[in-house]
């Protein structure tokens, strides 16, 4: 178990430590999962250049949590469709601060498509955190939780907005040989 007040310098211990990208993230994305305490964390990632994504990596707290819609073998175009269905993956393209959802059932349509959310994922509560840098957005990060709402704490808001910036050059080097 990771403390939660640890998960920004054991991110960094990770990112160190000299494992692959995948490697790293993987890891990151458990160590993410495991301090929050979340059911399930799943890191997107970008080519923004390319505007191609995928959920690359997942963790998830036991095998009775959800993997529908987690791990996604092929780059798909993210620019044109998703954006017009999902307000929440527009903030991140539009530069947005991440969004700390505690509640999908009572979540304002200009947060979230709550049809969507369901039928794609099936969450209750989610963090979508941006990795955005130079005006990208590289990846989201997103844990969550099934079943009942979560309320985020500012300690987790801050532990996650901490992580983020450090994860871009990882992602970068990922989607390079991915």
């Amino acid at each position: 178990m990771i403390p939660l007040h640890t998960l920004s310098a054991t991110v960094d211990e990770l990112i160190t430590a000299g494992h692959s990208p995948a490697d790293t993230l993987n890891k990151v994305v458990e160590c993410v999962g495991t301090a929050l305490k979340a059911d399930r964390c799943f890191l997107y990632v970008r080519q923004p250049d390319q505007g191609l994504g995928r959920t690359a990596f997942c963790w998830r707290k036991n095998e009775s949590i959800p993997d529908k819609n987690t791990i996604q073998p092929n780059w798909q175009p993210d620019t044109d469709a998703l954006p017009a269905e999902d307000p929440l993956i527009r903030a991140g393209l539009g530069m947005k601060p991440s969004v700390y959802v505690d509640d999908v059932n009572t979540a304002g349509p200009e947060v979230l498509n709550r049809q969507f959310e369901e039928k794609t994922f099936g969450h209750r509560a989610l963090i979508h955190a941006h990795i955005q840098r130079d005006n990208k957005l590289w990846g989201i990060l997103q844990p969550c939780m099934f079943g009942s709402p979560r309320h985020w704490t500012d300690e987790e808001k801050t532990q996650i907005e901490a992580v983020l910036p450090r994860l871009q050059p990882v992602i970068a080097a990922y989607v390079t040989f991915a």
